[in-house]
């Protein structure tokens, strides 16, 4: 038999696959999706799909759910902390213009860009969601600056 190997961020997995590594439901991985918690990639047919990337993301959300006892709400108050504006060197105007950088309950990712340098990027691709919010980058993060 052939090895077949998968990258670490190529989406493969279908929700009911990924709900099934995790030990959780398909509602509770919707649900973190609709929360902001995490972007699930998408087929042309909308079809989410998870990478290895996306399954170590929610095991440690639900870590943090469960072990920390952090509720979904503080879990996207912490991603709001994420400084998107100083990674991406944002400029005054566009800073007063970013839903991310004048909000503090939603991550970046889960915000509409419509004034800022981000506003053509994909936030799943972005930096800031794939690099940052994992779990212990956050915090390497906080204190750099």
């Amino acid at each position: 038999m052939t090895d077949i190997k998968i990258d670490y961020k190529d989406p493969v997995f279908p929700i009911s696959t990924a709900a099934k590594i995790l030990n959780i439901s398909v509602h509770t991985l919707r649900m973190y999706e609709r929360a902001g918690l995490f972007i699930a990639s998408r087929k042309k047919s909308h079809q989410r799909l998870f990478s290895k990337a996306d399954i170590e993301r929610i095991e440690c959300i639900r870590h943090s759910i469960n072990e920390l006892k952090i509720s979904i709400n503080g879990i996207k108050a912490i991603y709001s902390l994420i400084p998107c504006w100083i990674i991406f060197k944002c400029s005054v105007e566009e800073r007063q213009n970013c839903e991310a950088f004048k909000g503090h309950t939603n991550p970046c990712w889960s915000c509409y860009h419509s004034n800022t340098i981000q506003k053509k990027q994909e936030c799943r691709e972005c930096e800031v969601y794939q690099k940052y919010s994992e779990c212990e980058n956050i915090k390497m993060l906080l204190k750099e600056i």
